[in-house]
C-alpha cells in the first residue's frame, strides 16, 4: 500500500477481507422485513442486470439495496467526500451511480419493477411499512430512502 495508509500491509488486509459484498446488516434486514410477511423471494438475480439482492419473480419486482456511501446518496452519508485518494473515489462512486441506474433503466425495460433501499432508510420506524408498500405497489421505479415522505 501507499506510504500514505495508516495500517500496515498485513491490517489493511484484514479490514479489507471484513468489507462485505453480500448479505450485508441492510439486506438481512430486508429479507427478514419480506420473510415476515410471507412475501416470497430469491436471492442473486443471476442472470439479471446487475445481479438484484432479491428477486420476486412471480410479482416481476426486484429490490436492490444500497449503501450510501458506495452508491452515492444525497444523504449526510453519502454525500460525504473521502479525504484519501479522493479523485478514485469519486470517481469510483459516479460509475457505480451510472452502472445502478443502466441497470434499473435495463430492468424496466425487461418488464421488473425496480425497488431500491437505501441504508439510511433501514433506521426509520416505518422503513417495513415503506417497504412493503413499494413491493406491492404498481410504479415502475420506486426508491426508499430518509427523504422519502
Amino acid at each position: 500500500m501507499g506510504s500514505t495508509d495508516v495500517f500496515t500491509p498485513e491490517k489493511r488486509s484484514a479490514v479489507m477481507r471484513r468489507v462485505k459484498g453480500k448479505d450485508t446488516t441492510p439486506e438481512l434486514a430486508v429479507r427478514r422485513i419480506l420473510r415476515t410477511t410471507g412475501i416470497g423471494y430469491r436471492l442473486g438475480g443471476a442472470g439479471l442486470p446487475g445481479r438484484p439482492d432479491v428477486v420476486m419473480k412471480g410479482r416481476r419486482t426486484v429490490v436492490f439495496v444500497h449503501g450510501c456511501f458506495w452508491h452515492g446518496h444525497d444523504c449526510p452519508r453519502g454525500s460525504r467526500k473521502p479525504k484519501a485518494n479522493a479523485a478514485y473515489w469519486i470517481a469510483k462512486i459516479d460509475r457505480n451511480r451510472a452502472r445502478d441506474a443502466a441497470n434499473a433503466e435495463a430492468l424496466q425495460a425487461l418488464g421488473w419493477r425496480v425497488v431500491t433501499v437505501w441504508e439510511c432508510a433501514m433506521k426509520a420506524p416505518d422503513c417495513p411499512d415503506r417497504l412493503l408498500a413499494a413491493v406491492r405497489d404498481q410504479a415502475a421505479a420506486v426508491s426508499i430512502s430518509s427523504a422519502s415522505p
